[in-house]
């Protein structure tokens, strides 16, 4: 079998898995799409030093993770600073303590985890987090991936990267406070 006629059979057989996992990375179908096209690119390019000894598709998804890793480097330094001026005052002082304030879940933590509306309000509280935010926040919390290797992705300090975990809780933890426990 050609070259060709390999990415052929591969286009028409793992595009729709590798699609599945970029969409769950980057949250939108378009870039997700132009992700998986750039991976066929990709794999076509480098397809002489795929030497079969992974599964096609195991070597397709470790370059969707690489191509992944570049969007979200690309994209985190394209974004705009972002102000803490919603959750702080100019003297450093916090603006609305409520953040503060204990949720009284009464040892219901895992009843929300089985709850389908409350993992509906948490996932639309991720996504309304900045992009500088939410890309740290997925990686190692949904990706589970450990601190080093998200700095090293997106090309920031651990320092850093442990601030921006921390005010994407308060966000996180807010937007929870307004959408899901006060209204429960």
């Amino acid at each position: 079998m050609t070259k060709n006629e390999t990415l052929k059979n591969w286009i028409e057989q793992y595009s729709e898995a590798l699609l599945r996992r970029a969409v769950y990375l980057v949250s939108d179908k378009v870039e997700a799409e132009d992700i998986v096209q750039e991976v066929f690119i990709s794999a076509f390019s480098s397809f002489d030093s795929f030497e079969g000894k992974s599964k096609p598709l195991t070597w397709l998804m470790t370059i969707l993770n690489h191509k992944v890793a570049d969007f979200y480097r690309k994209k985190y330094k394209s974004e705009p600073k972002i102000k803490l001026d919603h959750f702080f005052e100019d003297n450093g002082s916090w603006r609305n303590n409520d953040v503060l304030n204990n949720w009284n879940t009464e040892n219901k933590e895992a009843e929300l985890l089985d709850d389908r509306v409350f993992n509906q309000t948490l996932e639309n509280c991720l996504e309304d987090l900045p992009s500088k935010w939410k890309i740290p926040v997925k990686m190692y919390y949904l990706e589970e991936k450990k601190a080093p290797e998200v700095s090293q992705e997106l090309n920031i300090s651990t320092t850093n990267l442990w601030k921006i975990l921390q005010r994407s809780r308060m966000q996180l933890r807010e937007c929870l406070e307004f959408n899901w426990f006060a209204k429960s």
